[in-house]
């Protein structure tokens, strides 16, 4: 692996189905991102897609291995943020689209041999349906973590804070999702999301470690690139190593003050807290 770690080094990215590139990714078109991201020293990329199936893996895994890079993981989240598709939306049509769509996302993740993530998508509650749209969740997440599992891939739950979702919030909340699953699944953890429940990321490492596909990173409080120094770099490198991960990391922030170079100053505090470590 490069960056000097055991494990994958991934950028977030959009897919060319995407109806605009999401802001914590790269904001070039695809093919141009994987080959700024080659450069750089990424070993591949995690894809946020919006509108997908198995017959588009091949297209996908030919784009982003021309530059050398590999697809790690399929991200869902413009299912939710630019088509306002979520699992909790009062209309059966909507939440059936929304379900569609996750259902073909992961198929073009089981093509590809990675897992599928889901987060925003879950949707938020209003008043007076919370019970009964935790059910519709419970259920569409069933069926999904099935088709990811037929597929050969695995389902990953992102905790995310309540400003994005009113569902599974901490990772102790997915863990209770999980383990009443039928099929196997796993855990997204995101820096991000830790910090705004209040949850130390270096904790939740260390207790989920077993269970965590990928975890993600961006500066605490901004948001943004990392930067080198990060004092919380070397205690969350540390706790990964020693729990045996094997998933891999994925940089998931603003690109301030472009991608190229965001990409490149998170790289390069990565690279100097694995040296520290070595």
């Amino acid at each position: 692996m490069s960056a000097g770690l055991p494990w994958p080094v991934a950028y977030t990215v959009s897919g060319d189905d995407c109806a605009s590139p999401m802001p914590l990714g790269h904001t070039a078109p695809l093919a141009e991102a994987v080959r700024d991201l080659a450069e750089l020293g990424y070993d591949g990329v995690e894809v946020q897609v919006r509108e997908v199936g198995a017959p588009d893996a091949e297209a996908l895994a030919r784009t982003v291995e021309s530059a050398g890079l590999r697809v790690l993981g399929i991200g869902t989240g413009p299912v939710a943020a630019q088509d306002r598709l979520t699992l909790t939306d009062p209309s059966p049509d909507v939440r059936r689209h929304a379900l569609f769509r996750l259902l073909g996302a992961a198929r073009l993740a089981g093509e590809l041999g990675v897992p599928v993530s889901l987060g925003q998508t879950r949707g938020t509650f209003l008043p007076g349906l919370a019970d009964m749209q935790r059910v519709w969740v419970e259920r569409a997440v069933e069926q999904l973590a099935e088709e990811a599992a037929e597929r050969g891939g695995r389902l990953l739950l992102e905790p995310q804070s309540r400003a994005n979702t009113s569902l599974w919030n901490t990772p102790d909340e997915a863990l209770a999702v999980i383990g009443s699953l039928d099929a196997p699944a796993g855990l997204v953890l995101d820096t991000h999301h830790l910090d705004a429940e209040g949850v130390d990321a270096a904790r939740a490492v260390t207790d989920h470690v077993t269970v965590t596909g990928c975890l993600q990173l961006a500066a605490a409080s901004t948001r943004g690139p990392l930067a080198v120094g990060d004092p919380r770099l070397p205690t969350l490198l540390t706790a990964l190593r020693t729990g045996g991960f094997t998933g891999w990391l994925t940089l998931e922030h603003t690109q301030d003050p472009d991608s190229t170079k965001a990409a490149a100053r998170s790289w390069t505090a990565l690279t100097d807290a694995a040296s520290a470590l070595s």
